[in-house]
């Protein structure tokens, strides 16, 4: 049986996108301080990011009362629950890292916002930042709204 354990997926925990939003964060701060000029960066990644989060967070409302077999709806095939996963495990690990990414960018120019360009920079960043976050929040709700439920009995302590 421990073969099985091995072979099992685990919930995506906080450890992986913590550190993946440190590092982000560096590569920004990195990034936008060692070039000469200033990144001007496109206002679009915000209501793409929103789009996206609220995209995965509308699937992972349906998603949760097809497992469930709620009244009215249909039973869940487990290859469709299987590839909603591997969307959540894929965009809560690129969300923190964009997160952390352009809330270091923001962090950087945040001592000079008297600057017009930099003060644009700084509210793009941050609010690219902020849909991230979002996105996050959306892709680890849908993680676990793929959950059996006779999976959250069997959790380890301390992997929620």
């Amino acid at each position: 049986m421990p073969e099985d354990d091995e072979r099992r997926m685990r919930p995506t925990g906080w450890r992986v996108p913590s550190v993946l939003a440190v590092v982000g964060a560096l590569v920004g701060l990195l990034i936008t301080n060692s070039l000469p000029g200033l990144l001007v960066l496109p206002w679009s990644a915000i209501p793409t990011l929103l789009l996206l989060a609220v995209a995965e967070g509308y699937t992972a409302g349906r998603t949760r009362r097809r497992i469930r077999r709620a009244p009215g709806t249909e039973p869940m095939q487990p290859l469709s629950a299987a590839r909603l996963v591997a969307l959540a495990k894929a965009s809560a690990l690129f969300a923190s890292l964009a997160a952390g990414f352009f809330a270091g960018m923001a962090l950087s120019v945040s001592d000079t916002l008297v600057l017009p360009v930099h003060r644009e920079v700084f509210l793009t960043a941050l609010g690219t930042a902020l849909a991230s976050g979002l996105l996050l929040a959306a892709a680890l709700y849908l993680e676990r709204a793929c959950r059996v439920p006779d999976d959250e009995d069997d959790e380890p302590p301390g992997t929620a």
